[in-house]
């Protein structure tokens, strides 16, 4: 597997953006971006010759520039979250086309793993031109426009439910998603199901209503005893790059 690392001063970001690349093979035909690409060394199995993958470091300002464009939580984060947006569709794509010419991307993934999962299924979500698929691993779903208490209610404070909610059917798109049994230890609601698996299923539910079709566009794992760690998601990733609709 070739490796190679870029550094893209982003005019939107207002920082130095370090990008990981990992290739098989001369001409790709899948392109996958991945959020928190500093965890990428270590997690990723032996790639086909058609997928280039590109890890996107985190940057010391994550919480502000992963989260959901325009839309930030109860406690403000994800106030960059749509200029993060823009480096993406302006410079990191462009950017990527510049250095491999030859490349013929037929098919475009955002992934990401916790508050990174949420931040490429927002992007992947408002852009289904540019991504078909998005892989959401351990996703902080539970991004929320109000705290706990204070009249909080799931059916409406929920905001990346609220967006698919709010949006379209688009064609063509399909999602993954992974949670682990062990992700965390919270249950909101006190069903005896945690809060991570809690907000992904009824995030597929939200999916679901909108036309996508379980199995066919949607793509849900459960791992028994996984947790919120690299371990799991490398589990879960060799499991996302061997889906038939991967390619």
């Amino acid at each position: 597997m070739q490796t190679r690392q870029h550094y893209i001063n982003s005019i939107y970001l207002q920082r130095e953006v370090v990008l990981d690349t990992y290739s098989a093979g001369t001409l790709p035909t899948v392109l996958l971006l991945v959020n928190d690409g500093q965890e990428l060394a270590g997690l990723l199995p032996p790639l086909s010759p058609a997928v280039l993958v590109a890890g996107i470091h985190a940057g010391k300002h994550r919480r502000a520039e992963y989260g959901t464009a325009g839309v930030l939580d109860h406690q403000g984060q994800g106030a960059q979250a749509e200029s993060y947006t823009r480096f993406i569709i302006r410079e990191l794509l462009p950017f990527l086309q510049q250095q491999y010419p030859d490349m013929r991307i037929e098919r475009r993934a955002f992934a990401g793993f916790s508050l990174g999962g949420l931040s490429a299924l927002d992007i992947a979500w408002h852009y289904p031109d540019l991504f078909q698929l998005a892989g959401v691993f351990s996703g902080a779903l539970w991004w929320r426009s109000k705290p706990l208490g204070d009249g909080y209610r799931d059916d409406k404070d929920r905001i990346m439910h609220q967006l698919i909610r709010a949006g379209s059917y688009h064609s063509g798109q399909q999602f993954f998603f992974e949670c682990g049994t062990a992700d965390e230890t919270a249950d909101r609601n006190h069903n005896g199901v945690i809060d991570s698996i809690d907000d992904t299923r009824d995030l597929i539910k939200e999916l679901l209503l909108k036309g996508y079709k379980a199995d066919k566009d949607i793509f849900y794992l459960e791992i028994p005893g996984g947790r919120h760690d690299v371990a799991t998601w490398k589990t879960a990733m060799d499991i996302f790059l061997q889906l038939p609709f991967f390619y």
